[in-house]
């Protein structure tokens, strides 16, 4: 009888203890055509969706993972997240676990507070676009390249065609505009907590846990379990939201292995970039 009251009691308090609904983002931000084992609205829209139902749900926690990638999947799942966080009046918490840079710098400013582990990377407010160039090597091998368009900029900087002053400035003029919407956009989620100590904040810069604390990026330096507990007891439970397949489930047979190769080879580029 006492076993079995203690029992019921547990499962009271089991049934009752208050829930955060955890959506790891983890990988190079892209559409699923690109980065294969990356984040996009559309990879990741369901699993945002069950992040925010439940009951006794307080919170929802992102760990964050990415290097960054598209501008555009970094907005539409940063607004997503947060059109969800104010449509059910629930606060979101941001966890960096190895870095948070770029886009994975965007998406994490959807959190009310940010947190990072001292040796997280944090930050990379910038736009950069990188390629490859192979004029001199289609010349070597005797390959013509032969391309016809209706317009003069259809073909702008084709890597296997020289570069020209112009089609660049015409790049640096978008990497500009982008460049200023991003800045816009942490200043108007991080406000008065941002600290620009060295005038280096937006310069594509980035630093690890404690110093991004110091310059505000993030709110500070502390791991889910111990974060979470301490605002919500300890009695909270941390429920994991699963986020879609993996790189088998994706790229098929075929032509489509050839594209997956080429964006693995974007996607440890954009790591490399952080020595990971």
């Amino acid at each position: 009888m006492a076993k079995r009251t203690l029992r019921a009691r547990l499962r009271g308090i089991f049934r009752r203890a208050p829930r955060v609904n955890v959506l790891r983002l983890e990988g190079a931000i892209g559409t699923p055509g690109r980065f294969q084992k990356g984040i996009s609205i559309d990879g990741m829209e369901d699993a945002i969706g069950e992040a925010f139902e439940g009951k006794r749900l307080k919170a929802v926690a992102l760990v964050i993972n990415s290097p960054g990638g598209s501008p555009a999947q970094s907005a539409l799942v940063h607004d997503r997240i947060r059109a969800l966080a104010d449509e059910k009046d629930v606060p979101v918490f941001a966890f960096v676990e190895d870095v948070a840079a770029s886009g994975g710098y965007w998406i994490a400013c959807a959190a009310e507070e940010i947190f990072a582990q001292p040796s997280s990377i944090v930050g990379s407010i910038g736009v950069v676009s990188a390629g490859f160039g192979f004029v001199d090597a289609i010349a070597k091998l005797g390959i013509e390249r032969r391309v016809h368009t209706t317009g003069e900029n259809k073909a702008i900087l084709d890597p296997f065609q020289p570069e020209k002053d112009e089609d660049i400035a015409r790049l640096k003029t978008i990497q500009a505009d982008l460049h200023r919407i991003f800045i816009d956009h942490v200043q108007a989620r991080r406000g008065v907590r941002l600290n620009d100590i060295d005038g280096d904040l937006f310069t594509g810069a980035f630093w690890i846990g404690e110093e991004a604390r110091r310059r505000g990026l993030i709110d500070g330096v502390g791991d889910i379990r111990r974060v979470m507990h301490e605002r919500f007891g300890e009695s909270v439970k941390l429920r994991a939201v699963k986020s879609g397949g993996g790189l088998l489930s994706r790229i098929g047979l075929g032509s489509r292995m050839a594209n997956a190769i080429f964006s693995e080879a974007e996607t440890r580029a954009l790591w490399a970039r952080f020595g990971l």
